[in-house]
């Protein structure tokens, strides 16, 4: 009999368990961080948890082709994702996919409607002087901000310069005396501090297109719109994400409004802003710069348009005349306040410079948003999926129970057809479905992969595939038993054979799945990942489990001696007599050669 070289490979062969033993601190590992990470399930697809599914295109302008890049995708995604959470939702998906396509997942409870206004339409953008500003929500009755104790003032910077600089903190200056009701007294605080800054106001709309004083009726519509504000103004909470969305929407750019904004801190602000003093359009370009002239750092340079430098300087110049916070602007980007430079001086000759404590990427963030207000690409709508909860729970199940049942025949086979060694297959599958289940739940927060019900198609395909490797091995196995082999030397001839179809059925499996995630959009890559992710699993555990595992098994009585129920049976399988060697016939030895025989 023909025993199995000696050397390396043999002494892996001998020791088993130490793949059993990584395979298996793998998985410990694996079940470990997904309990550490609070997500023990997949997250789910809009069409298995329900809610809307936009698929948006960008198309470009006749002669532009070359604006779709991956800068302006991301731009593009960025603005939308601003959008989506601006209508209150916490778990929407903005994602590209492909090089010019944008999938928008809103999840339910949501209306879809007013998300699909909300995407892919024309963003925006305005300069508007702020006349009120103060922290929104629990810090607004705290204490003074730093702007309110003169922080602000540490970031002045030098006259002599075009420059507006960001403000760290905003906030009205604190009252006079102690309240005795907090809640009642910033709302006192609020609608004075509002009615100041309106009844101050110095925008176009205070005064009729010839320049003359309103008639009454005209003062009294104001007076009820000023009074609108005010009461619009205290009422505001923009730690509500609800309430943010609903501030400022409808108001035209001609008309003072509301709008919340987040500061350096983090911390919400809520604000009065005049009417809109230039329009994004009017911003010809924007760019992230880093100043190593002064100790400026990250700054945000801006070039505006012939129109927009007249405009910028007119605002600019009134600005620069009023106290704080009178004396800012505010960069709106769909009702929402980006930034809120102050000035110190009328900015002439159609640049500006926004300075702060930016990072990189916060600069280049705003320089962004400035040049492209607007969406940078323009947007087809290429598919909306809407899917209720109660059908996404349907699909859910029949998937489910569609993967049973064909889970569930594979074994029914492999018992009929293999006996004993379907004890390794099964075992083996329960393997590859648990590391599939863990990896599938970590990687929904790590990159936002969401089992959709293709990718659970492509799950129940692996089975098959899974199958179909073990299925290789045995029968290499019986071959080698059909020779006259025994089990254990069977089991590490028939290896090498089986390992090189296995590696190369696997290989078409995942080029087949790489592909048709490469070239296809929407759903199909669920399925064209999940299968992808399953045939590597599957070389993992045929490595580091079935192998070890059957080389195990071949060391048991019950396998070794060709039990009937063991699927190994010799007779069962018609196999030879066992191969012995044989001594080959000694040769006479060499000696004069007899002349009568030559």
């Amino acid at each position: 009999m023909v025993a199995p070289k000696k050397g390396k490979n043999a002494s892996a062969q001998s020791k088993p368990g130490r793949s059993l033993a990584l395979i298996l601190i793998a998985i410990v590992a694996l079940t470990g961080g997904m309990f550490a990470s609070g997500h023990t399930t997949p997250r789910l697809g809009i069409d298995l948890a329900g809610g809307t599914s936009i698929t948006l295109r960008a198309v470009p302008e006749a002669g532009q082709e070359s604006a779709i890049n991956k800068t302006n995708m991301d731009t593009a995604v960025e603005i939308m994702n601003r959008r989506v959470n601006g209508l209150g939702v916490s778990e929407a998906e903005v994602q590209t996919q492909g090089d010019r396509n944008i999938i928008v997942n809103i999840p339910k409870g949501t209306n879809s409607k007013e998300a699909r206004e909300q995407v892919g339409t024309t963003a925006k953008l305005y300069f508007r002087p702020v006349l009120a500003t103060e922290l929104s929500g629990a810090n607004a009755t705290g204490s003074p901000s730093p702007s309110e104790t003169g922080g602000a003032s540490d970031k002045a910077t030098d006259k002599a310069t075009d420059k507006a600089t960001e403000k760290a903190t905003d906030g009205d200056k604190p009252s006079s005396g102690t309240p005795s009701d907090p809640a009642s007294a910033s709302a006192t605080t609020q609608g004075r501090a509002a009615s100041d800054a309106l009844k101050a106001d110095p925008s176009p709309s205070a005064k009729s297109s010839d320049g003359a004083s309103p008639s009454p009726s005209a003062s009294a519509s104001g007076d009820d719109a000023t009074a609108k504000l005010q009461q619009q103004y205290a009422a505001l909470d923009c730690t509500d994400a609800n309430a943010r969305a609903k501030a400022g929407k409808g108001a035209k750019p001609g008309d003072p409004t509301v709008a919340c904004g987040q500061n350096a801190q983090g911390q919400w602000q809520k604000y009065i802003l005049g009417p809109a003093a230039v329009d994004g359009t009017e911003v010809d370009k924007a760019d992230a710069v880093y100043n190593t002239q002064t100790a400026a750092g990250w700054t945000v340079t801006m070039k505006f348009t012939d129109k927009g430098s007249k405009k910028f300087a007119d605002i600019t110049g009134q600005l620069a005349q009023k106290q704080s916070p009178q004396n800012q602007f505010a960069i709106v980007l769909d009702n929402e306040v980006v930034s809120d430079p102050y000035v110190s001086q009328e900015l002439t000759g159609g640049n500006a410079e926004i300075s702060g404590s930016f990072d990189q990427e916060e600069a280049q963030s705003l320089a962004n948003m400035l040049s492209y207000g607007a969406l940078p690409l323009t947007f087809k709508e290429d598919s909306v999926t809407t899917v209720t909860a109660a059908l996404g729970g349907e699909q859910l199940h029949a998937g489910l129970i569609a993967g049973a049942i064909g889970l569930a025949l594979v074994v029914l086979y492999l018992l009929f057809y293999y006996r004993g060694l379907s004890f390794i297959a099964v075992c083996s599958l329960l393997v590859s479905a648990g590391l599939t289940y863990v990896i599938m739940a970590l990687l929904g927060p790590t990159i936002g992969f969401a089992l959709n019900l293709p990718a659970v198609c492509g799950a129940i395909v692996a089975i098959g595939i899974t199958a179909d490797s073990f299925i290789v091995y045995f029968e290499r196995v019986r071959d080698e038993i059909r020779e006259g082999r025994t089990l254990r030397p069977a089991v590490e001839r028939a290896w090498p054979r089986a390992r090189r179809t296995i590696l190369v059925s696997d290989f078409v499996s995942f080029l087949a799945a790489a592909v048709l995630f490469i070239v296809t959009v929407g759903k199909v890559q669920g399925f064209a990942f999940t299968l992808g992710l399953t045939t590597l699993l599957d070389v993992v555990v045929v490595f580091l489990f079935t192998k070890p595992l059957l080389t195990l098994m071949a060391r048991r009585k019950f396998f070794a001696s060709g039990h009937k129920w063991s699927g190994l049976d010799p007779k069962a399988l018609g196999a030879k007599p066992p191969l012995r060697r044989t001594r080959r016939p000694s040769r006479p030895a060499a000696g004069p050669v007899d002349p009568k025989e030559a």
